[in-house]
């Protein structure tokens, strides 16, 4: 079977807002056995969209669209379907009753615009949307059945899980097992790990490869379709096996977790803490780690030391330090960590200071230096990077990589 999504709404059309949907679509559905050949977007013209949904209707067996289920007038999914499909809009009162009760809990009336979202195509079939006001609706076009979900991510997703995947499944008289398996590494340029990886396909011809940067970090992506589930798991886990031999402790995670995630899951279940002084970075390196839920469990202190005077008032670099060597130094690195170890209690303790950019550097400490620093229970040590980005917003975000990096050696070495 074929499925196609449909993005509409002016505001993606513009690029005001990133059409997040219809990659997520795109994955769910490649999972319940579906092959998806196109992404379309359209804007909130009636004449365009009617247009677009009669070309779907005529090529795809399924249609997910997302946008348009709104009380406002540039809302238009549901009066253009029922045009396309020539049946007219219905009132249905249950879907009405629950409306005005969405709004009753919160104290209001429901208004007047509102009442829109209650009509549908004849024939539809209504799809509950526990989480707001907008419900959507199945409908039959010609070839194609069409799913119409709300716009609104956390409510399309709900939906999507609750009300469409069943469906469809329902739907799929001979389904293959589809996967797709997300590699998580770091230290490789996409081209880079493309070399590493050379021969692949030759090894394993039913699994299709592929790459997605998240700078500073490189997914590699495995895709497979089988129609025995435990023919795909075993091919997978050797497919698995190939690439952990070719790329190491380059790979982060072998479920698509970012390094701040892994580092965290280490010291979670190592028991262990961590404190971070930071200079050039910033406080990244703390948002990252504070980013995953659970981080008050081993995170206890950030310290932004950025001037001089910081770094030897909070975490207690001796000044002699900074007078022979500079701020930017393994040294002064190694003194941050240590620092801010004994001033949180902490297992460990990581230190960035250098130099982001675009000014700043030297012949000796050219922009991209970076000066790492770790406290462990065994002592301090630090090391010092060179990047070559030039963008002092890259060379942030790759200064802190390699601090996670760091220190996820360190207690991958502790296991």
């Amino acid at each position: 079977m074929i499925a196609e999504i449909l993005a509409t709404g002016n505001e993606l059309l513009s690029g005001a807002l990133v059409d997040t949907n219809s990659a997520y679509i795109s994955e769910k559905l490649v999972e319940t056995g579906l092959e998806i050949t196109r992404h379309t977007l359209v804007g909130d013209d009636a004449v365009e969209l009617g247009a677009t949904l009669t070309e779907l209707a005529a090529r795809a067996d399924i249609i997910i669209v997302t946008g348009g289920l709104g009380p406002t007038r540039d809302d238009i999914s549901r009066d253009v379907a029922a045009r396309t499909a020539e049946v007219p809009l219905q009132l249905d009162m249950n879907s009405l009753k629950k409306i005005e009760n969405f709004f009753a809990t919160r104290g209001k009336g429901i208004p007047k615009s509102n009442h829109r979202q209650a009509q549908f195509p004849s024939g539809a079939e209504i799809l509950e949307n526990p989480i707001g006001t907008a419900p959507g609706f199945s409908l039959k076009i010609n070839r194609g059945t069409f799913f119409f979900l709300p716009g609104v991510p956390v409510e399309m997703r709900k939906m999507l899980s609750e009300q469409v995947i069943p469906r469809i499944t329902k739907m799929i008289k001979t389904p293959f097992f589809n996967r797709c398996k997300t590699i998580s590494t770091y230290g490789f340029g996409e081209s880079a790990l493309e070399e590493k990886l050379d021969g692949f396909q030759d090894c394993f011809p039913g699994i299709d490869l592929g790459f997605r940067a998240s700078f500073p970090e490189v997914q590699i992506k495995l895709y497979q379709k089988e129609r025995n589930q435990a023919t795909l798991m075993e091919k997978q886990q050797q497919a698995l096996n190939w690439i952990k031999k070719r790329l190491g402790q380059k790979i982060i995670s072998f479920d698509g977790f970012s390094l701040a995630t892994i580092v965290g899951d280490l010291l979670t279940r190592q028991k262990a803490t961590l404190a971070i002084a930071e200079s050039c970075t910033g406080g990244l390196v703390a948002n990252l780690l504070t980013n995953n839920a659970g981080s008050s469990d081993y995170f206890i202190l950030s310290a932004v030391t950025y001037a001089d005077l910081a770094k030897k008032k909070i975490l207690g670099v001796a000044p002699e330090i900074i007078n022979e060597f500079g701020a930017v130094h393994e040294e002064t690195a190694k003194a941050m960590a240590n620092g801010a170890r004994k001033l949180a209690g902490s297992t460990y303790a990581i230190s960035t200071t250098g130099i982001a950019g675009p000014t700043g550097g030297s012949p000796e400490k050219p922009v991209g230096t970076i000066c790492i620093g770790l406290a462990t229970p065994s002592g301090v040590t630090s090391k010092r990077y060179l990047f070559t980005f030039g963008k002092r917003k890259l060379n942030k975000m790759i200064f802190a990589a390699q601090a996670f990096d760091m220190l996820r050696k360190e207690l991958l070495n502790n296991k």
